[in-house]
């Protein structure tokens, strides 16, 4: 495929080529990155690094330590937030959790249409 065949989602500075055909790629990467603008600046550019398509090999142990961090959540520093964005990002390269993370996209949606809009 050329880049011609591309359509960006854009969501700050950052741009993830998703295909024209598909338009469900488009929707999920529009509401992962509406999501991820509601993380705290800092932790925004980490994730948005994260999610780039050649840093598999660093994003797949971060999702484990955000799951692990996740489920310690009663001590200081440590949050229940982190369990599902280390979800997200496994969710990246997991094909398995893809359909998960999908159905997660689409309840947050109807539970909390600002979240994503």
């Amino acid at each position: 495929m050329t880049r011609a065949d591309f359509d960006s989602a854009t969501a700050g500075s950052r741009q993830i080529p998703v295909p024209l055909e598909d338009p469900a790629a488009r929707r999920r990467e529009r509401r992962v990155n509406r999501l991820i603008d509601r993380l705290p600046l800092r932790s925004q550019r980490a994730v948005r690094w994260l999610r780039r398509p050649g840093v598999r090999w660093l994003r797949l142990p971060a999702g484990l330590l955000l799951i692990v961090g996740g489920l310690l959540s009663i001590l200081p520093l440590l949050g229940i937030w982190m369990l599902p964005l280390g979800l997200l990002l496994l969710a990246e390269d997991v094909p398995m959790m893809q359909r998960a993370r999908d159905g997660l996209l689409d309840w947050i949606e109807h539970r909390w249409p600002h979240w994503v809009q």
